[in-house]
């Protein structure tokens, strides 16, 4: 018969077992923190760098997010693409505000799941400005006080049970962060509607903004986030990623379209192929490649472009005046452009963050613009003085000098009636009796055969226009 002593060690050896098992699986399992650095203005290239962060984070297998900032803020457009993918993660978001988070950065900070900053750091101030530091006009300002209140709102409620009541209270007040936009917003006991609202470390962890005041992230992750042992790793940028956040800014795209249809304009304006269409090549590469390779710009997208580039060569050369064919590849070209700076697959707008379109279509038009004031710009400039001298001939050259003209045409021709050898667009060839003279269509074009009348004769060129 089995000794009763020995199974009553069993049964507590099988009792215990699980329990050590438990004890060393939670000894081992660290707490894997993956952090990225803010510590620049919001741009492009923060935005690239946020996004290769969040995709490297999701593949390690990281418990949680932390976000080192320090910035004076940036540009609207990326930070809210930012507050979206820290929004949408999937896994909790940590912000540590090392200084500051002015602007951009306050946005960026509300929408993480908890807000530690250091003694001294400052959080606030998100009125959208311009480049010079003014504010822009209220319709901006009302985006961005939605966007606030909207990111604020994200973080839910509190439940209060206070004996048999039970109330709802905002983590973060909306108004709070509505007030850090404008300075007309009254918040009742805290600002009134003269500024801006920023707080200091304390006075924003008194009103909810911020979970804890630490001088680090090492004192962060073990007293607030309570995990003495853990692993942070850190988001490292590639040559890469650098490389492709300045050429997706938003300022050099619409430099880029600026170059590609400023360059175009002048080839087309000069015969063979010369260094203007080398230009725009180098430009249209630099603003198509980094975005097919971040999948974006899809092969029917930039053909778009390419099309619209013929239909408008062919109105140029081939058909007189302007018209559909020209429009269309305006359209096209335009089209193209914005598409190709659209997350869309094959026009399903579906996964397109809110404003994206119109975000792209105003980067598109403002390089647009730009091309048309450096086409009128430059031929305004040319050979008057600058680089633009040494391209354009002002030399005189005197009879006394020794240079002699070639022999013009009889002035008497004018009024004289001929036909067009060639096609005039609006440049060719005509014959009247039997003599070849060069001329000039006064307007359309004028298809070979044609009988035409000389207008007029000035500066050594001949101008005809149909009989």
């Amino acid at each position: 018969m089995p000794d009763i002593k020995n199974i009553r060690i069993l049964l507590h050896m099988f009792c215990i077992l699980p329990f050590i098992t438990y004890m060393q699986a939670a000894n081992t399992n660290e707490l894997h923190v993956y952090q990225i650095d803010i510590r620049q203005d919001i741009n492009s290239t923060t935005w690239i760098y946020t996004q290769r962060g969040f995709e490297l984070a999701q593949k390690s297998d990281a418990d949680c997010v932390l976000i080192n900032m320090n910035t004076y803020g940036g540009e609207v457009k990326y930070a809210d693409s930012i507050r979206t993918k820290i929004l949408n993660a999937g896994l909790p978001v940590y912000v540590f505000i090392d200084n500051n988070a002015a602007s951009a950065g306050a946005l960026i900070s509300i929408a993480c799941d908890k807000i530690y900053m250091r003694p001294g750091a400052t959080i606030g101030a998100t009125t959208v400005v311009n480049q010079t530091g003014e504010a822009m006009p209220d319709k901006y300002q009302s985006y961005m006080r939605a966007t606030m209140r909207a990111t604020a709102e994200a973080q839910g409620k509190d439940t209060i049970v206070n004996g048999k009541d039970t109330t709802y209270r905002w983590r973060r007040d909306p108004l709070i962060a509505e007030a850090m936009v404008d300075s007309r917003t009254v918040v009742p006991g805290l600002i009134d509607s003269t500024r801006t609202l920023t707080f200091t470390a304390e006075e924003a962890a008194k009103y909810g903004y911020c979970d804890g005041i630490v001088e680090n992230t090492d004192e962060l992750i073990q007293h607030c986030l309570g995990h003495s042992e853990y692993t942070l790793q850190q988001y490292k940028p590639t040559g890469y990623d650098k490389i492709k956040g300045f050429l997706t800014s938003s300022i050099l795209q619409s430099l880029l379209i600026m170059l590609i249809i400023g360059a175009i304009y002048f080839e087309l304006q000069t015969p063979g192929v010369g260094f203007p269409l080398a230009v725009a090549v180098l430009a249209a590469l630099l603003y198509f490649a980094p975005l097919h390779i971040d999948g974006l710009a899809a092969y029917w997208e930039i053909l778009l472009f390419f099309i619209g580039l013929l239909l408008i060569g062919i109105e140029v050369f081939a058909i007189p005046g302007f018209g559909i064919t020209g429009i269309t590849g305006i359209i096209l070209v335009i089209l193209g452009l914005t598409l190709s700076l659209i997350d869309n697959v094959a026009f399903d707008f579906r996964q397109v963050e809110t404003g994206g379109i119109g975000k792209a279509l105003l980067t598109v038009m403002s390089g647009l613009v730009l091309g048309v004031v450096l086409i009128v710009y430059l031929c305004s400039k040319i050979g008057s003085h600058g680089l633009f001298r040494r391209i354009a001939l002002e030399t005189s050259m005197d009879k006394q000098d020794g240079y002699m003209s070639v022999p013009e045409a009889d002035k008497n021709i004018v009024g004289q009636k001929g036909q067009a050898v060639t096609i005039l667009r609006p440049a060719g060839k005509i014959k009247i009796g039997s003599t070849y003279y060069d001329a000039m269509s006064e307007g359309a074009f004028i298809e070979a055969g044609t009988p035409v009348v000389v207008t007029r004769y000035e500066m050594g060129q001949m101008y005809v226009k149909p009989c």
